[in-house]
């Protein structure tokens, strides 16, 4: 309750929007406050300055200006920290449900002062720390864990900063108009349907056991079985086997046919029909209860079947 009146709050008084392109933080988008230790400092300083008025105290005086001199250069160079920063976010990736969506945000510091102990943060509380060098373009990867399908929009950021002594607290917000594809996550292992060509007739058990035909780099999702630990062991990377199908043989992978009683779990089977389909070098279609994807092979087709299953009932298939 106390969160979401915090997040209404901040949404009314601050009023974020999606921004496009490039963010550059001028001094309208910095907010400085002070933390707990500034306010102890501060109180610390009323007190002495109380005891120098009251006892006459020469030296007293000079150390209570120097000590809120050291104070007020402490906001300074906080602004200092965020000042002039110029942000762009980058592309994110599809993952499978359950992994990590990587938004990529660049960082361009074209001034001679290098930018320490930044912070960036998520409204679901994910966080990261980084240095920005002087004169450099610098790419952060923000990690944001995925729990469903569909579209993860990386929403309101906040980049915030107590550098040097921890006296302030110097933040802004950013909302790039950033999101990743999330598929569905694939099960384990699912055989494939009955291959049949677009007549319905020339229909064949697909069994995985075609004739070799290379490797291929691994692709998330792709069924342990499959992969070629012989050339893991001689450090040629992780690589896939691949195996070759009858030519002009087509695959219809129809989502009628899958045996599950929940949608996700007949998205979860058929997102592995996809990836073995793929793998085998098979042409393979897609039938959705709201949509159709023509056979076709490469990745291309792969991307855009599993497109089709992550934003399936999400009514969001547009780009």
């Amino acid at each position: 309750m106390l969160t979401a009146l915090k997040h209404n709050f901040r949404t009314w008084l601050f009023r974020p929007k999606i921004e496009h392109g490039t963010v550059t933080l001028t001094q309208r988008r910095i907010f400085i406050l002070p933390t707990r230790q500034g306010f102890a400092l501060a109180l610390v300083l009323v007190l002495m300055l109380l005891g120098d008025i009251n006892y006459n105290l020469s030296l007293g005086y000079v150390l209570t200006f120097l000590l809120a001199m050291v104070g007020v250069m402490s906001a300074l160079h906080i602004f200092r920290n965020l000042a002039h920063l110029e942000i762009r976010a980058g592309r994110a990736d599809a993952v499978f449900n359950g992994e990590t969506a990587q938004f990529l945000l660049h960082f361009h510091n074209g001034s001679n002062l290098s930018r320490y102990q930044l912070g960036l943060r998520d409204e679901r509380g994910n966080t990261i720390s980084f240095d920005v060098p002087a004169r450099q373009d610098t790419v952060i990867t923000f990690k944001v864990p995925t729990t469903q399908r569909g579209w993860l929009v990386l929403g309101s950021l906040t980049l915030q900063t107590g550098f040097p002594l921890g006296l302030f607290r110097a933040w802004s917000y950013l909302h790039f108009d950033a999101r990743c594809l999330v598929y569905p996550k694939p099960l384990p292992d699912a055989p494939l349907p009955s291959g049949n060509t677009p007549d319905g007739a020339g229909k064949r058990n697909i069994s995985g056991d075609e004739d070799f035909a290379g490797l291929r780099n691994y692709v998330a999702g792709d069924a342990l079985p499959r992969i070629a630990w012989k050339a893991f062991a001689r450090e040629q990377g992780l690589q896939v086997k691949q195996f070759s199908v009858q030519a002009g043989e087509e695959l219809w992978l129809d989502f009628a046919d899958t045996p599950d009683r929940t949608d996700e779990e007949k998205l979860a089977r058929m997102a592995r029909w996809v990836l073995s389909a793929e793998a085998l070098g098979m042409r393979y279609g897609l039938r959705l209860p709201d949509s159709e994807v023509l056979p076709d092979g490469g990745t291309a087709q792969r991307d855009e079947c599993l497109r089709q299953l992550a934003l399936f009932g999400l009514g969001e298939k547009n780009p």
